[in-house]
């Protein structure tokens, strides 16, 4: 957040004993949530199956806050094809939809599955996921992402991942930084960079297969970029003052950021290709923050010129810049949604910092959140979730709220703190 950049003091955070893995903490859902049943899914293999992919669909379904599963307890039977199946045995726990599916292993996993409706009694879809026997649990989230695209009509983001930045405080009270990617429900937590140094600031590239972040462990703050199947690094700038805010650009071409080499911060853009460098923004106020619109023709970024903390627009092509919000005294670390019309931000009101969603074609701002002291939004590739972290006592924890705020939801680490949330896009599993 800007707040911090400004005063570069919060790279030192207090934040206490820190454990990689998240936790889900469901806070509200929609009023009438759906009744589903996901039955245990049939396994077809040598032993146990590794994964209880119906258990993670459940849980997925559940974490959105628009369904409400039934209870295995409360199921009358576990079917896993159609001809197995009475609709009046679902009706009867008032169960509106019906998924079955069953898991089978070799060279690699499959699940097939099927969803039925029990009041019109009849399938309204069915498909099969495959992939490395390494990910069955992401071929859940896989058939999550399906049933509730089918459901809802907005595709499902459960089969994306997060990075985040975990922070552990030893007895000597020295913290220890943890650049960690795990998927969307916090499982599986994969540590990519971890050390002494704060670790600030990480984003994806486009497709899914590299992340930037800003590291201080030349002793002052540096852009890298890693390779997430390769674990290669690269540092991509090491100027004098602020090295900051990377955010790759639509087509992976190149990078916004802001350096203060010059001065006072402002943003710039690198070619990745041929490491030109370009000034994008000459002015005495602090810019700094930026983020792309879907189209790659703009930007918008965070700066003080007018006074307080504002969004502004930049325009490659006219390099014009022009004011985007104007609602209160504070709005700051601007993401923008996949559909180029939300935009999550850092909104202050009565001193308290909120996450906010501004509609670029209303002009329309909507608070989300009702806590004190929120920061660093990240949308979900389907926008229909923004992701944060915001504080539980002297701990931070990510917070998800849904853009309508119906549904809201923790992830706090099972010890300690965690910050710096960034959903990736839509991806391929490594």
């Amino acid at each position: 957040m800007l707040r911090r950049i400004w005063l570069c003091a919060a790279l030192l955070l207090s934040v206490s004993v820190a454990h990689a893995e998240l936790q889900i903490e469901i806070n509200q859902g929609v009023e009438n949530p759906t009744p589903i049943a996901v039955v245990p899914f049939a396994w077809q293999g040598v032993g146990a199956p590794p994964e209880d992919a119906a258990q993670i669909v459940d849980s997925d379904l559940a974490r959105s806050g628009q369904f409400s599963p039934v209870s295995r307890r409360d199921m009358l039977s576990y079917p896993s094809r159609e001809s197995e199946l009475f609709f009046r045995d679902w009706r009867a726990i008032s169960a509106e939809y019906v998924l079955i599916g069953r898991v089978s292993v070799g060279s690699q996993a499959r699940i097939d599955f099927q969803l039925f409706d029990t009041t019109r009694q009849q399938a309204v879809q069915e498909g099969t996921v495959t992939g490395p026997v390494s990910e069955l649990r992401m071929l859940a989230h896989q058939v999550s992402d399906s049933v509730y695209k089918s459901l809802t009509g907005i595709p499902g983001a459960f089969a994306t991942r997060l990075l985040y930045v975990s922070v552990t405080r030893n007895p000597e009270g020295k913290d220890f930084y943890r650049l960690t990617l795990a998927d969307a429900d916090g499982r599986r937590p994969i540590v990519l960079l971890e050390g002494r140094d704060p670790i600030m600031s990480p984003a994806w590239s486009p497709d899914g297969k590299e992340v930037a972040y800003v590291s201080f462990e030349t002793s002052r703050p540096a852009i890298y970029r890693q390779n997430l199947l390769t674990g290669a690094r690269e540092q991509l700038t090491n100027f004098q003052g602020l090295n900051n805010s990377p955010a790759w650009s639509p087509d992976g071409n190149s990078m916004a950021l802001v350096l203060s080499k010059d001065g006072n911060p402002d943003i710039y853009l690198l070619n990745l290709s041929s490491r030109a460098l370009a000034r994008l923004t000459r002015h005495f106020a602090i810019d700094t923050e930026p983020t792309w619109m879907p189209d790659g023709k703009s930007l918008l970024f965070t700066s003080d010129r007018g006074g307080k903390p504002q969004i502004y627009r930049y325009d490659l092509r006219t390099k014009k810049i022009e004011r985007v919000t104007f609602e209160g005294s504070y709005n700051a670390r601007a993401r923008v949604a996949q559909d180029g019309r939300n935009v999550a931000l850092v909104h202050r009101r009565e001193g308290r910092y909120h996450i906010a969603v501004f509609d670029l074609v209303t002009d329309r701002l909507t608070v989300l959140t009702e806590t004190s002291l929120d920061e660093s939004p990240s949308i979900a590739p389907n926008g229909s979730i923004v992701l944060y972290a915001t504080k539980r006592g002297d701990d931070s924890i990510l917070g998800a709220v849904a853009v309508d705020g119906g549904v809201s939801f923790s992830l706090p680490a099972r010890q300690g703190s965690v910050q710096e949330p960034a959903w990736s896009p839509f991806v391929t599993p490594q």
